[in-house]
């Protein structure tokens, strides 16, 4: 496999991928032997489209599949295709929507990012940013943990996160950093406008600059002993009140 090809395993993200960008998929493979309606109606899918589907040992799609719990199936189409932050923009102009984004600083975990990326495509969020060193990209990994949600969730890599940062703050945008502890209630910010939510890495959070250039902190309200929420669960709390003031306001 060349560096350009990657791998989408799972039956739900192959399924996305095949729904949402059919021509960037060379080859589907299932493992021999392995049966089931949902692996079938992926099948289906891919031949409607297009999509060449090949059956193959079940060790060959293991090996291609790494670690990952592959259910029988999975894909080989093009790197990940990125976007910027302006698309980002563009697309909730055209939507007349405002502006809600996810920026994520010192996410290393591919699981964590795939389920921000989930949370945000299932709570209406225009896109994620990442930073393009010290995170996680998107990998098979990601793709599996996001149930498929990368393949259809806009996704900006970035070269410097604080000009990133600064970009959409001059564009309008407010930006408001998740704080342990710190900042205004969730439930007590204002979420209906143009905003951006940044979220850092457990345990440390986000980096000391990047909370200096936000307009804002906020924090979720705990009753529990433990220190802090995982990341991608703070994400998801967010976003759904974020969610949940525009469906009201």
């Amino acid at each position: 496999m060349s560096a350009s090809e990657r791998i989408v395993f799972g039956v739900r993200p192959v399924d996305e991928l095949v729904r949402a960008r059919p021509r960037d998929v060379s080859v589907v493979y299932v493992a021999d032997g392995t049966r089931s309606p949902e692996l079938e109606r992926v099948v289906q899918t891919a031949k409607e489209r297009g999509v060449s589907v090949e059956f193959r040992p079940r060790r060959l799609v293991a090996e291609l599949a790494g670690a990952g719990v592959h259910q029988g199936i999975l894909a080989v189409t093009g790197a990940f295709r990125y976007v910027t932050v302006n698309d980002v923009l563009n697309a909730a102009k055209q939507a007349g929507e405002a502006p809600l984004l996810v920026l994520l600083d010192g996410i290393t975990d591919p699981h964590n990012l795939g389920a921000i990326v989930r949370s945000a495509e299932v709570l209406g969020a225009h896109g994620v940013v990442i930073p393009a060193r010290g995170a996680a990209p998107v990998t098979a990994g990601a793709v599996k943990a996001s149930a498929g949600a990368t393949e259809r969730v806009r996704i900006a890599e970035v070269l410097n996160l604080l000009k990133a940062v600064d970009g959409l703050r001059e564009a309008g945008v407010r930006v408001l950093g998740a704080g342990a502890g710190s900042g205004a209630r969730l439930d007590e910010v204002d979420l209906r406008g143009p905003t951006a939510l940044v979220v850092g890495a457990e345990g440390k959070g986000m980096r000391e600059a990047v909370a200096r250039r936000c307009d804002g902190l906020f924090h979720i309200p705990q009753r529990g002993e433990v220190s802090s929420l995982n990341a991608s669960v703070a994400a998801a709390i967010a976003l759904y009140e974020a969610a949940r003031q525009r469906q009201r306001g």
